[in-house]
């Protein structure tokens, strides 16, 4: 039973391969290709390819319908009717190239017949620079070569090694990029004078070339391991006495070594013969990571270095430190007896600290004998504290690590801007590139042989807050007069800079702004208010942020249009300084609305515009302005008039100027009809008036005596619309002055009959004599009243009296009183005539005054 299923399994094996290969050999079964003069062939040589039909394998019986088409590469190169096709084929590329016969027997249809690859390549070069080497005594040799170009057809390389007592090794490598080969063999070092040859040929289908013979030793060919267990120890701790140990192979006879520090790029290199793995080490630096490595040979002359250990890594012990503190410090007043000292130091470098250091001693005392007060300071490169302002202060600082302290840096101090004479002339600062800037300074002019150093300082604008921006300083020596401050420096950030020259217990300084880098701020000022004051308006703004001011500002711009105006507007450009927020400007018309906006400019250009804000200025009275102007003209005014000269040329130069409707002509009562009826009038008028002057007038008397009012009736009818009014004050019959009694005449008048009669009543009485009553008028004739101007004079209250008796004439009479108006009256002199003498109208003037 097993002998039954064994053999149906050998046969269902053998089944599957003949159908496999039944395959393979069906692929051209209507027909074949061949190839002449072979399939592989040489750079430029050519080739005939035909291509037949098996019989009955055709389109038809008919052989002029088969056609036959050979392509390369799927492109047609030759086709033929029949039952074969030939062709001939050259210049063929390097490498594999792929024919394919079919059979068309329609336009559409084609059956693959058979195909064929064409190989084309080169003979192998002559391989060159054979070398053999053996990794250890106890390694195995392998040789490599170069094998030239690429022949493009499979290529066999064979290595032979013939060495004493005619041995020979030889190993083939079939890879087709074959360029190395391990002849598994070990070369002892009994004889390491022997000689051993070794060759490569290089064969493939096209011929073969064969390398020249290398010829070497065991010490030519052999190259040790590399160290191993490697250390390194320091004797008592300490970085003097330092030895490397490690490993070798017994037959080492020479040492390479290398070994830098973690921060350096270069190596430092050794060479050591019989080292038999030690050497001692004197030039590391305290406190120092180094990397070692170890590279050995076993002959001075022959052979080659091994590969290089791999790297120890390790730290040097700590020493005292060396160098001391750079510090630097601040003063500022807090109030008058106290102030803050800031003291600020760098940190020690590696090779300075050589060790980590620990705390930073401070030692504060005042020089006039005071108790010291000492502070160990840990993690942290700053100390601040109060003092009193009277006496001279001194600081030290040093370094600490676990071996010691470094020397002690002493700094008095001292107001470090006192002395004016020691300041720095002409401090400018240009920018070399994005991280760095050049500061240059003049020496002082009188004091410069006096100077025994500089000190630049920087420190980044406050951006807000109770945190003080780190401080940064460099020290340069007095014949220096520049500096390049690369660090801690940004792009677009606006340093403080101060330039610090000390000579002694004194010092000067000098300041100034500069950046590195700039470009246009990316806002402007924001306009807060905007206040009207005296002649202008103030605006106040708050500064542009530190982060978006790009740079150093140097101008700020205000600008200002009317509202809704497409005029240009003005502008103003105001220097920039720290303090300045606020700033006024009178150019601004009042009782007009205006925008006004502002912007920030540093060296590469001009902000975009800040905020808008709308303004009006009212033009509010300057009411102290004004009050003290008409103080002024006043007092002035009355000095003026109080010379009687000068009083008088000025009331002549007025009367001059004085405009003609205020001097116009009053009617001729010579050609009114009143003239005519004034005797009936004046009649009854005179015995209401002598009744009245015979029985006198009490409260009981039920009649009533009309008792005309002259001076306050007369001014309407000839008062000019534009003129001053008359007097007002009434003067009643012998001189009582009578304002609120109500006066009844007997019958009624018209009013222009009242007043003229009034007026001619003044006029007769003004020429009466005393008790004379002032009824007793004279009726002048009608042809005798004069038509000139003016009747009656300005000032009527100069007028004299009918009550007032006199023995001289009037015109002897000085003027009392002078009443000054804007255009006066021609005439300033009160009338004068004689006493008794007729009064007429052309001795009158009378003015609108």
């Amino acid at each position: 039973m097993a002998y039954t299923v064994r053999e149906c399994s050998l046969t269902f094996i053998f089944t599957i391969m003949w159908l496999l290969i039944k395959a393979e050999i069906d692929v051209c079964k209507r027909g074949g290709v061949t190839v002449k003069p072979s399939r592989v062939i040489s750079l430029g040589s050519a080739i005939n390819i035909s291509c037949s039909l098996k019989p009955k394998q055709g389109c038809s019986r008919h052989s002029s319908s088969n056609r036959l088409i050979l392509y390369k590469f799927n492109k047609t190169i030759h086709f033929q009717h029949g039952h074969s096709l030939s062709s001939q084929v050259s210049g063929l590329p390097l490498g594999t190239t792929l024919f394919v016969c079919k059979l068309a027997c329609s336009s559409s249809d084609e059956i693959r017949i058979c195909g064929a690859e064409i190989s084309v390549g080169v003979v192998p070069e002559q391989p060159q620079n054979v070398s053999c080497v053996q990794k250890g005594e106890h390694g195995t040799v392998a040789c490599t070569w170069d094998r030239g170009r690429d022949t493009h057809l499979y290529t066999v390389y064979t290595l032979q090694l013939n060495g004493p007592k005619n041995l020979t090794w030889q190993e083939q490598c079939k890879d087709h990029y074959c360029d190395h080969m391990d002849l598994g063999i070990n070369i002892t070092p009994e004889s390491p004078e022997s000689n051993y040859t070794a060759k490569v040929t290089a064969t493939n289908r096209l011929g073969s070339s064969t390398s020249f013979p290398s010829t070497f030793t065991f010490l030519d060919i052999v190259r040790p391991l590399p160290p191993w267990d490697i250390r390194i120890q320091f004797l008592n701790a300490s970085v003097r006495r330092c030895t490397l140990h490690w490993r070798d192979e017994g037959i080492v006879l020479l040492n390479q070594l290398k070994y830098r520090s973690n921060n350096s790029r270069s190596w430092k290199m050794v060479n050591i013969t019989n080292a038999k793995g030690r050497h001692d080490l004197l030039d590391l630096k305290p406190y120092t990571d180094y990397e070692f490595q170890i590279s050995s040979k076993l002959h001075l002359h022959k052979g080659s270095w091994s590969d290089w250990s791999e790297p120890l890594r390790a730290q040097t012990p700590e020493e005292e430190p060396t160098g001391m503190v750079d510090v630097w410090y601040m003063k500022q007043h807090i109030d008058y007896n106290s102030q803050q000292i800031s003291l600020f130091w760098k940190s020690l470098s590696v090779s300075e600290a050589r060790g980590r250091i620990l705390y930073y001693q401070v030692t504060l005392q005042e020089m006039a004998g005071g108790k010291a007060m000492l502070q160990n300071i840990s993690g942290r490169t700053s100390w601040t504290w109060v003092i009193p302002r009277s006496g001279k202060w001194a600081v030290t600082v040093s370094a600490a690590n676990s071996k010691g302290s470094s020397l002690p840096t002493h700094i008095n101090i001292t107001d470090l801007c006192g002395a004016g004479l020691l300041a720095p002339r002409q401090i400018s600062v240009s920018s070399k590139d994005a991280d760095n800037m050049v500061v240059t300074w003049e020496p002082p002019e009188r004091t410069a042989s006096v100077v025994q150093e500089y000190v630049v300082e920087w420190r980044e604008p406050r951006t807000g807050g109770d945190t003080q921006p780190p401080l940064n300083w460099l020290r340069s020596p007095a014949y220096n007069v520049s500096a390049l401050i690369s660090e801690n420096i940004k792009p677009y950030i606006c340093y403080e800079i101060h330039v610090y020259a000390l000579a002694g217990y004194q010092s000067g300084c000098s300041s100034v702004r500069g950046n590195a880098k700039d470009k246009a701020p990316l806002n402007g000022p924001h306009i807060n208010t905007i206040t009207e004051g005296k002649g202008g308006v103030l605006i106040s703004w708050n500064r542009i942020p530190a982060q978006e001011q790009m740079g150093c500002i140097l101008y700020y711009k205000i600008y200002w249009k009317e509202q809704n105006s497409d005029a240009q507007p003005g502008s103003h450009k105001i220097p920039y300084r720290a303090s300045l927020n606020s700033y006024a400007i009178d150019s601004l018309r009042p009782r007009v609305v205006y925008v006004l906006w502002m912007t920030g400019l540093t060296a590469a250009g001009e902000s975009p515009r800040g905020n808008e804000r709308e303004f009006y200025l009212s033009g509010k009275t300057n009411w102290n302005t004004f009050v003290a102007s008409s103080i002024c003209i006043a007092v002035i005014m009355v000095a003026i008039f109080s010379i009687r000269c000068i009083r008088q040329k000025i009331f002549v130069l007025l009367s001059v100027l004085r405009p003609q409707w205020c001097s116009s002509d009053i009617p001729d009562p010579a050609n009114s009809t009143w003239v005519k009826k004034y005797p009936i009038v004046e009649e009854k008028m005179q015995l209401s008036l002598d009744k009245l002057l015979i029985t006198g007038h009490t409260p009981e008397e039920p009649e009533t005596v009309v008792i005309s009012e002259v001076i306050h009736q007369v001014a309407p009818a000839f008062r000019h619309p534009h003129c001053s009014n008359w007097p007002k004050r009434r003067q009643g019959v012998q001189g009582h002055y009578t304002p609120d009694e109500d006066i009844t005449p007997p019958r009624t008048l018209t009013a222009e009959t009242r007043q003229l009669g009034d007026l001619y009543q003044v006029l007769g009485g003004r020429g009466s004599k005393p008790g004379i009553p002032v009824s007793s008028l004279t009726v002048f004739p009608v042809d005798y009243l004069p038509t000139h101007e003016g009747y009656l004079p300005s000032n009527i209250d100069y007028l004299p009296s009918h009550e007032t008796a006199s023995s001289e004439p009037l015109e002897e009479l000085e003027p009392q009183h002078i009443t000054l108006s804007l255009f006066p009256s021609s005439s300033l002199l009160p009338l004068s005539f004689s006493y008794g003498e007729k009064l007429t109208l052309d001795q009158i003037k009378m003015g609108c005054d």
